[in-house]
């Protein structure tokens, strides 16, 4: 038992002396609809531009996860979650090299208390003039209100593919929001 006590004890103090998540900006967190728009902003930028990835470690709970979800081949369902931290390092080289803007082209909420679930439809480009996206998709996001500032607690995301299209509630016709 004492060895157990130990270990947990060490397993704290080492969460404790990891570095907290920077300060946000207020505005960033005031509201789901602004702390949605802030991530979106944050991954966001033309070729060559780094980005401010202390924004986004900003707008994420502890624990937070990003997931992406995918189709195999034979049609099952691939999914792979990662931490804030383990987003940005498979992901900032890309995204800043080749440039990556992402907006929301429609909005669909979800809220009991203090749990909000965000529908939000994206489109990628490459370049933020580019006529057609690079890829669509639907991102699912849960948030949680603590009184003070909104957080994000987990992201988890489709693109379409030939066999999964965004269906029309979520389509808003380029840019609706409820």
């Amino acid at each position: 038992m004492r060895i157990l006590t130990v270990f947990v004890a060490v397993l704290a103090a080492s969460a404790l002396a990891q570095d907290p998540a920077p300060a946000p900006k207020p505005a960033d967190v005031a509201t789901p609809q602004a702390i949605v728009a802030a991530l979106y902003d944050s991954i966001s930028g033309p070729a060559g531009q780094k980005r401010d990835w202390d924004r986004m470690r900003s707008l994420f709970a502890p624990g937070a996860r990003l997931v992406p979800v995918s189709q195999r081949a034979d049609g099952s369902g691939a999914f792979r979650p990662m931490t804030v931290e383990e987003y940005i390092t498979g992901n900032a080289k890309a995204m800043e090299e080749g440039g990556f803007h992402e907006k929301e082209i429609f909005s669909h909420s979800d809220t009991f208390g203090r749990i909000v679930q965000v529908f939000s439809t994206y489109e990628a480009r490459r370049k933020a003039d580019d006529l057609q996206p690079l890829m669509r998709g639907i991102n699912s996001i849960q948030l949680l209100g603590d009184g003070k500032r909104w957080w994000i607690a987990n992201v988890m995301w489709q693109a379409e593919n030939p066999g999964l299209k965004v269906p029309k509630e979520f389509d808003g016709g380029g840019g609706a929001r409820d």
